[in-house]
């Protein structure tokens, strides 16, 4: 922004910078934000604001910065995102101008932006899904087939932020398309707000790296301890992942070992959990492990309220 002395300096005219400093002194004292700012400030004269004119006129012209404002992006104000607020104070006879600069809601509401996604991972989820905004209203209305599905979803946010995390998630079962990680890109989006972090894994893309991260075992346990820690885990399209022992056992039971009894896990499939435990029961590698496929299931089924999506398949229609 152009300071006062720059805009005095380039001011057409033969005149002195006093003289032009005077004819911006008489600009300001009428300015209909002065004049307010003079009534809530009795103490405030014309010498005063003589003494304070690069403040004053700074003041105004952040203000009418803010009022026709061009984005956070194309800021004209010295701060991004911040404007110049003016306050006064008299004692003893005195009178006093000070400034300070303050936060524009755009930009608290960037700081905010900011800092629910930074509580937010993903793997191999589309980033796109994580960063739109709906409204409960919004969800509500999309499909009305799911509507109970949806307040299914809406409850569990409205008591986790009243009450804090449980040891329950959620299990989201239902056909292809129907908004299942929709949904559950909102719940990490509403409890992010709330302060919680969040992990979102797409599990057959994840399974797959796995077998690259057995040759790399540190990242492998940050990996597994990111998971285990983190408020929020979201499996996403359990079921769909091209299953063996080592994955299911040593790693998925693993987390889900560590997490049962500490903080809640989601998942979304296109399984119910009794088709579910039947993936789990059965791998290319060691075939029919019916106890291994219960084992697991031990660490799900007690520790999620089954919410069935239905509605039509959403992919592919705008």
């Amino acid at each position: 922004m152009e300071s006062l002395g720059e805009l005095l300096k380039s001011w057409p005219g033969g005149r002195s910078i006093s003289e032009r400093a005077e004819s911006k002194l008489a600009e300001l004292i009428e300015d209909p934000l002065i004049v307010k700012f003079m009534d809530k400030y009795p103490g405030v004269d014309e010498s005063t604001i003589r003494l304070n004119l690069n403040r004053v006129h700074q003041y105004v012209t952040e203000y009418r910065n803010c009022s026709s404002c061009p984005g956070l992006d194309a800021c004209p104000n010295d701060y991004e995102g911040h404007y110049t607020l003016l306050s006064a104070e008299t004692l003893h006879g005195v009178t006093q101008m000070y400034d300070r600069k303050v936060s524009c809601k755009k930009y608290l509401a960037r700081q905010t932006e900011d800092a629910v996604r930074s509580r937010i991972r993903s793997f191999y989820v589309d980033d796109a899904a994580l960063r739109r905004v709906y409204s409960s209203d919004d969800i509500l209305t999309k499909d009305l087939e799911r509507a109970k599905a949806v307040g299914q979803v809406l409850r569990y946010i409205d008591r986790t932020r009243e009450t804090g995390l449980g040891q329950e998630g959620l299990y989201l079962a239902g056909r292809f398309g129907t908004g299942k990680t929709f949904l559950m890109c909102y719940l990490l989006q509403e409890l992010a707000k709330a302060g919680y972090s969040g992990v979102i894994v797409y599990m057959p893309d994840f399974v797959e790296d796995l077998k690259v991260l057995m040759h790399d075992p540190a990242k492998l346990k940050e990996t597994v301890e990111m998971m285990k820690s983190t408020d929020l885990l979201i499996f996403d399209d359990i079921g769909a992942e091209n299953l063996n022992p080592w994955v299911r056992d040593h790693v998925l039971g693993a987390i889900l070992n560590y997490r049962m009894e500490r903080k809640p896990t989601f998942y979304t499939s296109n399984y119910d959990l009794d088709a579910l435990e039947k993936h789990f029961s059965f791998t290319s590698k060691d075939g029919d492990e019916l106890h291994k496929g219960q084992r697991i299931m031990d660490r799900i089924r007690p520790y999620v309220e089954t919410v069935i999506v239905a509605g039509e398949n959403k992919r592919g229609k705008k």
